[in-house]
């Protein structure tokens, strides 16, 4: 707070005002400032409303540092002794005081105004950008869970493609050997049409059988016909059957044959063999030393002995034991013609 003293005039103001509220006496005289009645002067009433003017403008936030220091002088100007003149330039420097400080009031109002209205904007903006954000990192996490379901369908699917085409391959492969194996059917049917009319002669008279037997051409020799019982020579019948029949083997080509012997169950009574066995194969070899002077190829040839363990016929009569003893020559199929065992998968 500033101190301001009073100088002697100021004094003396006061003490009329005191003596002017008291019953005058007679002959004094009004004080030039107080009415006749000791009412205030209108300098007195101009400095109550100078000070209520500077009151008015004294909050501190509307003012400057000049500001402030004007209306404090303001706000004292009623104690201290100053002249018409002076008193009146400052009432109006004061007017325009508090005129520019309620301008500036207005605006700075304006402004607050203005920077409440933009930070509430840019906080609804910042909350539409954080919603937007926030649906954005769903979008995100929802096309992501998309994605890693299609990565593991892709690869599913590319596992299936794998086994699929695995599967195609194997059945592309499978027809392919189908396809030969009808091919080489289709061949065998025709060299079976083609033997049957070769050797119809030998077929009509029963010197010859041609059958199909697990899947291969069987030429079947009664082995009454080739053998006398117990025995291994060729009969002049039975070298006569297999001149024809070695004449027809040589026009087939890549072919190979083998020749096996057969007996019924009936032990052999004879010293030469030991068993049926050896006897099936004695005869077998007979056949394939003969087949060979006719011209066929020995590396196409091969004997084998059954004895009595391949009937074709029951051993408990004696039209079934005659069946069963008998000589084959089977006509083996290439190895082209065979169908291959699917793969394990």
């Amino acid at each position: 707070m500033v101190a301001v003293r009073s100088c002697k005039a100021c004094a003396n103001l006061d003490q009329r005002r005191r003596s002017a509220a008291s019953p005058r006496k007679r002959g004094s005289r009004p004080h030039p400032r107080l009415g006749a009645r000791g009412e205030q002067s209108s300098f007195t009433r101009s400095t109550t409303k100078l000070a209520a003017i500077g009151s008015s403008v004294a909050p501190a936030w509307l003012m400057n540092s000049a500001q402030k220091t004007l209306a404090v002088l303001l706000l004292l100007v009623p104690t201290a002794c100053v002249s018409q003149g002076k008193y009146d330039r400052a009432i109006e420097d004061a007017r325009q005081v508090q005129a520019k400080c309620r301008a500036e009031a207005t605006t700075n109002a304006a402004r607050l105004a203005q920077q409440q209205d933009n930070a509430k904007a840019l906080a609804a903006s910042l909350a539409g950008e954080q919603a937007r954000l926030k649906a954005a990192q769903m979008d995100a996490a929802e096309l992501q869970k998309e994605l890693d379901e299609g990565t593991a369908k892709a690869a599913s699917l590319s596992a299936e493609k794998g086994v699929l085409a695995q599967s195609l391959d194997q059945a592309k492969r499978r027809l392919e050997e189908l396809r030969r194996a009808q091919a080489a059917s289709e061949r065998r049917a025709a060299l079976f049409r083609d033997l049957a009319l070769k050797l119809r002669k030998m077929i009509d008279s029963g010197d010859l059988k041609i059958s199909l037997r697990d899947g291969r051409m069987v030429l079947q020799l009664p082995n009454e016909v080739l053998f006398d019982s117990g025995r291994t020579d060729l009969k002049p019948n039975g070298t006569e059957a297999l001149s024809s029949v070695a004449q027809v083997l040589k026009t087939i080509d890549k072919r190979h044959f083998q020749v096996s012997g057969h007996t019924d169950d009936v032990p052999i009574q004879n010293s030469a063999f030991a068993s049926n066995w050896e006897l099936s194969c004695a005869r077998a070899l007979a056949v394939v030393h003969f087949l060979i002077g006719q011209g066929v190829s020995p590396d196409l040839l091969s004997a084998a002995g059954y004895g009595q363990f391949d009937p074709i016929a029951v051993n408990e009569t004696g039209p079934g034991r005659q069946a069963n003893r008998r000589t084959e020559i089977v006509l083996l199929p290439n190895i082209d013609e065979l169908v291959a065992v699917p793969e394990t998968p």
